[in-house]
């Protein structure tokens, strides 16, 4: 009953304003079903000054994930609400072949039946696209995130290996690798950026358990990448890398956020890059070099990487 007032009062508003946008993204749900989430950008006429709202609608269960699927689903909605879709003025979904395609995606569809429809990619996800394309371009860099997440999996997947790991950090927890935000990869690399010794402590513990599995993964865990030069300059370097892009996509989705401000953190972010491809080396090997000496590794490279 609550949820049917609440969306007549949103409805009123949305007629009342008479144009609207259609914000529309998709992901597995814990039941590993497919959600989509509908949200409708209006001007709300009704304050003083006027004011651009954004108004949530609800989660639409999908059966498939075809751009026709995935039209018609927003579509029946707002039919059924009502609501004119010769008012839509604006669309905004991730870069998702399905969504942005440019014949049998949803953006093309609805243009189609309204020409008048505006299309704008996610600014974040065009970010977190740009950062994937960058990191499975290299070999090197899937490897290191290959590492992070056996490391999380390997601790996670067992209460009493769990427990072994709570009892020797206090600080940051483990984290998942995300599929689908790149910049978040950011919080599980801080976890071991900054507690290497103590996550090292905990897989020289594994590594002396019974489970025979479980021996073999901590050590080589341990020997091929939390005892190797390459493995923790990578570290250093992704996390300054993903802690700037972190920012600016924070940045990106605050509410008051303008165009052109956007535009400008993404210039910085440009800079950042920049600069730190010509000078960011050397200050990486100096905090390299620092977590080495406390983990008692010599810094220098193996002979695949020189």
């Amino acid at each position: 009953m609550l949820a049917g007032e609440i969306k007549k009062v949103i409805i009123e508003k949305l007629k009342n304003s008479k144009y609207f946008s259609v914000i529309l993204d998709c992901t597995l749900n814990t039941s590993h079903e497919e959600q989509m989430s509908i949200i409708l950008r209006c001007v709300d006429i009704s304050m003083s000054p006027v004011n651009v709202e954004e108004l949530f609608l609800g989660f639409l269960l999908l059966d498939d994930t075809l751009g026709k699927k995935l039209f018609d689903k927003p579509v029946d909605v707002l039919n059924n609400l009502e609501l004119d879709i010769d008012n839509v003025r604006g669309q905004d979904y991730d870069n998702g072949a399905n969504m942005k395609g440019q014949y049998k995606g949803v953006q093309s569809r609805l243009l189609q039946l309204n020409p008048r429809r505006f299309y704008c990619p996610c600014g974040c996800y065009s970010l977190n696209l740009a950062l994937c394309d960058m990191a499975t371009c290299c070999s090197k860099a899937k490897s290191f995130y290959g590492s992070v997440q056996r490391i999380y999996t390997l601790v996670s997947s067992s209460t009493k290996r769990w427990k072994i790991f709570k009892e020797n950090v206090t600080s940051l927890t483990l984290k998942p690798l995300s599929q689908s935000r790149w910049e978040s990869y950011i919080e599980s690399v801080r976890a071991i950026r900054f507690q290497t010794s103590q996550i090292k402590k905990v897989l020289f513990q594994l590594a002396n358990v019974d489970d025979p599995k479980t021996k073999s993964e901590a050590e080589c865990l341990v020997t091929y990448e939390i005892n190797k030069f390459v493995f923790l300059l990578g570290m250093i370097i992704w996390y300054e890398v993903l802690n700037n892009v972190n920012k600016v996509s924070k940045h990106l989705q605050e509410e008051d956020m303008h165009i052109d401000v956007a535009i400008d953190h993404l210039k910085g972010l440009i800079s950042f890059f920049k600069s730190y491809r010509e000078s960011g080396f050397e200050s990486t090997m100096v905090d390299a070099k620092e977590i080495v000496s406390e983990l008692e590794i010599e810094p220098k490279f193996c002979k695949s990487y020189t």
